[in-house]
């Protein structure tokens, strides 16, 4: 009898912990890779170039802290860039709840580019602050290469990309068409911001919230079959 005790309680604990583990698993937020077709206009003439794109948000104060990555560069250099020269900036443009653009900014060349090889664009990071509660979409927009003094590449998205990232903004006060979650906790900024949070989060987090209480169910009938056995 004491076993059998032990053995549900086991079990119950450990089905508990899975699903806990469920909901811990998913995501706060996710970004789609999007391969972005640009048409660059250079100092030597067209080129074209196909860089997978990646854009992220990180919830920062009021605002959100935007980055872009490039796994690609999109434009050789003919001449060498010494150190520091080059600087790369973009446009995002916004979609769903909200309109307009948001600028990101890359760092100067961090070492000498040689001749004929590709422009590393690395990451560009902006502050998009949204104005309203809603859907937030965010697609990649016009790449433009500075160097030497001069725009050396204008490099325009030519597949018509699909955004590669989508942010639910919550949260926002005044001027919102989208109220806010009923249930948020009490004001006061305690802190407990939302990371940004995309359509398939929702999913999955009622899915882990569903694995859990299954589980939870299942533990809950061994425990009265072990219950009426011990009788």
């Amino acid at each position: 009898m004491p076993n059998r005790r032990r053995t549900t309680a086991a079990l119950t604990a450990a089905v508990a912990v899975a699903g806990a583990a469920v909901l811990a698993g998913a995501p706060a937020a996710q970004a789609v890779v999007v391969d972005v077709n640009y048409a660059c206009e250079t100092k030597i003439g067209p080129k074209s170039a196909v860089s997978p794109v990646d854009i992220k948000a990180v919830k920062s104060g009021s605002g959100y802290t935007i980055t872009m990555s490039f796994e690609k560069g999109v434009s050789d250099s003919p001449v060498e860039l010494p150190k520091g020269v080059m600087t790369p900036r973009a446009e995002l443009v916004l979609g769903g709840d909200a309109s307009g653009r948001v600028k990101v900014t890359g760092t100067p060349n961090t070492a000498a580019i040689p001749p004929d090889t590709p422009i590393s664009i690395g990451t560009l990071t902006g502050t998009f602050t949204p104005k309203k509660n809603g859907k937030v979409t965010f697609t990649a927009g016009v790449l433009t290469v500075h160097a030497l003094g001069m725009d050396a590449a204008v490099c325009t998205p030519k597949n018509n990309p699909k955004p590669s990232l989508e942010l639910q903004v919550t949260g926002v006060s005044g001027g919102s068409d989208t109220p806010p979650p009923a249930d948020d906790g009490g004001s006061g900024g305690s802190g407990d911001e939302q990371l940004p949070k995309t359509g398939p989060l929702d999913s999955a987090v009622a899915l882990g919230t569903l694995g859990g209480t299954v589980l939870l169910t299942g533990a809950a009938g061994v425990l009265w079959l072990t219950r009426r056995t011990a009788r």
